[in-house]
This record gives structure tokens, sequence and C-alpha cells, in this order.
């Protein structure tokens, strides 16, 4: 019987900063229009955490029962373990689907925005699919792709729009450089595995691209959201508050350019996640300044 801890280390707390840091931008841009509302900014955040929890569960279970997380080296996983069963981790999965849904419900009634619902069904397919299909999208070179969309844009505009009924460029901005950072710890883990990934079919990005070329990228990754806050600066100054991670950043490019031992991508997954989180916020409060 899995414990409350196991629970608790099977969501995964280190990736929920992906959900907290496009709902902060979201309300800042919204704020930026005087439209800042906290209840739909709540229930925003709510959907958000509830569906990162989801999709790491689902992750958990879909590789899980594939056999695929039988050999990785990162954090253990509940399912390979054999910390919990299959159907336990499918059924939190499903809990934490069912509860994102019921908050987004909630989030469009307040806001009147019908036509988010299709968007909504959408992401819990691709949430669902991106392992745990016949034909896993996730494992064919997809998954930064649909974290960008779906943790950037997505989030950032979809947070904004419920408070603004308006999207702006400093939101759509703001979406790049959280994007962005999603898509960096995402690549943490796929450089960490590609090797592994390699073994048990899973084509994911890093595999294709062969891991110097995976390296070059992930650097892209961490260092573009300084530039897109440049621009954003522009408009908003105060948003250059976040260039404070300029450094950070360029230390973790170096970091995973050096880093040829695995068991060392624990820390550049930590900074990825401090960085990613800093940045959100700070981007957020200087945009509502």
């Amino acid at each position: 019987m899995p414990t409350t801890k196991n629970w608790v280390a099977g969501s995964r707390p280190r990736t929920l900063w992906t959900a907290i840091a496009p709902v902060a931008v979201g309300t800042a841009a919204a704020s930026a229009q005087g439209a800042a509302a906290i209840v739909p900014a709540l229930l925003a955040l709510g959907v958000a955490l509830a569906m990162q929890i989801a999709v790491n569960f689902a992750n958990d279970y879909s590789d899980g029962v594939k056999g695929t997380d039988l050999n990785r080296v990162g954090p253990d996983r509940l399912v390979a373990t054999g910390k919990a069963t299959p159907t336990q981790v499918k059924r939190a999965a499903y809990g934490s689907f069912a509860v994102a849904a019921l908050l987004g419900i909630a989030l469009i009634v307040t806001s009147g925005l019908w036509w988010l619902a299709p968007i909504g069904l959408v992401a819990i397919i691709a949430a669902w699919t991106y392992t745990g299909s016949s034909r896993p999208y996730g494992y064919s070179g997809w998954g930064e792709i649909s974290v960008f969309v779906f943790f950037g844009p997505v989030a950032v505009l979809g947070t904004e729009v419920t408070q603004a009924d308006a999207i702006s460029w400093t939101g759509a901005l703001g979406s790049i450089g959280v994007g962005l950072y999603a898509v960096s710890l995402l690549m943490v883990n796929n450089i960490r595995d590609l090797e592994t990934d390699a073994v048990t079919g899973k084509r994911t990005l890093a595999v294709q691209l062969g891991d110097l070329n995976a390296r070059r990228l992930f650097a892209i990754t961490v260092m573009l959201p300084t530039v897109i806050t440049v621009i954003i600066a522009f408009s908003h100054p105060w948003a250059l508050i976040a260039t404070v991670v300029a450094l950070p950043s360029l230390l973790l490019a170096i970091a995973m350019r050096v880093t040829a031992v695995v068991s060392r991508m624990p820390l550049v997954f930590l900074g990825i996640s401090v960085v990613g989180l800093v940045y959100g916020i700070l981007l957020a409060v200087g945009i509502a300044l």
C-alpha cells in the first residue's frame, strides 16, 4: 500500500512550478490591462496544478506498464518500483484529470468563455496520449512541442483571457519565456535518459538529435527567455527584474554542456525548477508594476 509520502513524491513536486509560473504571468498580463480578478486566477491555478499532477501520474502509469521505467536513473516511479499498483496510479491520474476538468468548467462558467471547453478537452487528451496511447507522441520526439504549447501559450493566455477577456502582446511574449523554461525541464530528463530511452525504443527529441545537439538546444531554451524579457521591458520596464535569472541560466547551460555523469543531472533539474519559478514570478511582478 503506497504511503502519503509515496503519493507526494509520485506527484513530482519539483515540476509544479510549471503550473504556477504561467498563471502568475497570465494574471499579471491581465492586470496590465486593468482586469486582474482573484477568482479566475485561483481557478486557473487549480486547473494548472491538477493537470500537471495528472500528467505526472499518467506518465508514471504508462511508462510503468510498458516497462520503459525499469532501468531509468532518475527518481523512482511508483509503478516501476512496485510502491503502487498500476491500477492505483491510473486512478490517481484519472482523479487529477477530473479535478482539473471540474475546476476548468467552473472557470469557463465564471468567465463565460465556452470556446475554452474544447481547448481543455484537447489538453486532457494530449496529457494522456503523451505516453498513454498505443503510439505515444512523447516517444516520437513531440514532447517538447506539447510542453511548450500547453505550459506556455495555452496556460498563460488562457489565464489572461479569462480575466481580461482579451490577450495582449505582453502575455504572448511572456508565454514564450515561461514555455521555454518548461521545455528545458523536460529536456534535462530526456538528455539524462537518452541512452536507456534509445534502448527501449523511446525516440525522444534528445535521442533523435543526439547528445551534443540536445545539450546545445537546452542552452538555447534556457537563454532565450532573457531575450524575451528585454523585449517586454520596452513596454514594461520593471520586467527587467526578471533578467536576474540570466546568469543562473547561463551557468545551467554550461553545467549541462560539461556534465557527463547522469547522477549529477538532478542538480541541473533542481536548478531549472528554481530558475523557472523565479523567472515566472519576477516577470509577473515586473509586468504588473
